[in-house]
C-alpha cells in the first residue's frame, strides 16, 4: 500500500504573511516541516503543493519536489487534490497512491510517529471486518493540559463516539459544560491536530463538493465530510508541539531550535 505525504503551502497569511519562507533558523519554516516528514518510515514520497512561485523556489534550493498549484483554493486539502491529479502525469511520476497524508507547512516540530501512526489508522482498517473498513479519512487528538487552551478559538476541539468517530469539530468549547458555564474537566475535552489521512478515491470525491455551510462559519475543512455524511476515524495522540501562526510563535520556535542544535 502507497503512502504520500504532501505538505500544503499558501504563500499568503492573515497573522504572519510569507511565514513558510521565514528562515531565522538558517533553514526556511517549510523546510523543517518536510524534514521532518521525512524523517516518518511510512510514506513513500513526500511533496510541496504550493501557491506561489517564491515557494517553488525555496522547495527546490533543499531538494524537495514542489507543485505549482491554483491560489484560488479554500482548503488545504483542496491544494493537494490538484497537487495529486498534476503529479500524476508530471516528471515525478508518483504512482497512484492509495493513502495520502496532508501535513500543516506551519508545524516544524511535528513528530514523524504521529504522521506514521496516522497513515496506519488507515491502513490497518483496509482490510477490517469491523465498521472502521468504511472510513475514508482519519485525523489525530490529544488531551489538553488546561482549561485556557479549551476556551481558545485558534484551538480546534473535537469530540468522538465509542468506536473513536469523529462527532463534530469546532472553535468553541465542545462538550459545552452547563454547570460550569462553559468549560468543565480538562480531560473532558480532546484537541484536535490538523493533519489528516485520506483514501486517494475519497480525497478526490470530498474536494468534488462545494464548501458547506458550517465548513464556512467554523473555518474547518473537515466539516465538509461531516455536513455531507461521511465518517472521520480520530486516532489519539500525545500533543508535542503548536503550528506556527504568529511572528511571536515563530520567535519562541527559533528560540527553541536554536538551543537544540
Amino acid at each position: 500500500m502507497k503512502v504520500l505525504a504532501v505538505i500544503p503551502a499558501r504563500y499568503g497569511s492573515t497573522r504572519f504573511a510569507g511565514k513558510v519562507l521565514a528562515k531565522d533558523t538558517g533553514k526556511f519554516l517549510i523546510q523543517h516541516t518536510y524534514e521532518r516528514a521525512c524523517l516518518a518510515g511510512l510514506p513513500d514520497r513526500v511533496i510541496i503543493a504550493a501557491d506561489d512561485e517564491r515557494v517553488i523556489a525555496a522547495a527546490d534550493s533543499f531538494g524537495a519536489e514542489c507543485v505549482l498549484t491554483s491560489v484560488e483554493h479554500k482548503s488545504g486539502t483542496d491544494r493537494i487534490a490538484e497537487a495529486i491529479s498534476k503529479i500524476q502525469n508530471s516528471k515525478f511520476k508518483i504512482q497512484n497512491s492509495d493513502i495520502v497524508l496532508n501535513l500543516q507547512a506551519d508545524e516544524p516540530e511535528i513528530d514523524p510517529e504521529n504522521i506514521d501512526y496516522l497513515a496506519e489508522l488507515l491502513i490497518k482498517t483496509q482490510n477490517s471486518k469491523l465498521k472502521t473498513q468504511n472510513y475514508g479519512m482519519a485525523t489525530l487528538a490529544a488531551d489538553f493540559q488546561n482549561a485556557e487552551q479549551i476556551a481558545d478559538p485558534n484551538i480546534v476541539k473535537v469530540i468522538t463516539d465509542c468506536n473513536n468517530k469523529a462527532i463534530y469539530f469546532s472553535r468553541a468549547p465542545i462538550p459545552y459544560n452547563r454547570e460550569k458555564s462553559g468549560v468543565g474537566k480538562v480531560q473532558q475535552y480532546l484537541r484536535h491536530i490538523g493533519i489528516y489521512a485520506y483514501r486517494r478515491e475519497f480525497l478526490l470525491k470530498i474536494t468534488a463538493l462545494p464548501q458547506t455551510p458550517l465548513e464556512k462559519i467554523e473555518k474547518l475543512e473537515q466539516l465538509r465530510a461531516i455536513e455531507n455524511g461521511f465518517d472521520i476515524l480520530v486516532g489519539k495522540v500525545e500533543h508535542t508541539c503548536d503550528g506556527i501562526d504568529t511572528p511571536e510563535q515563530y520567535a519562541e520556535f527559533v528560540s527553541r531550535y536554536k538551543n537544540s542544535v
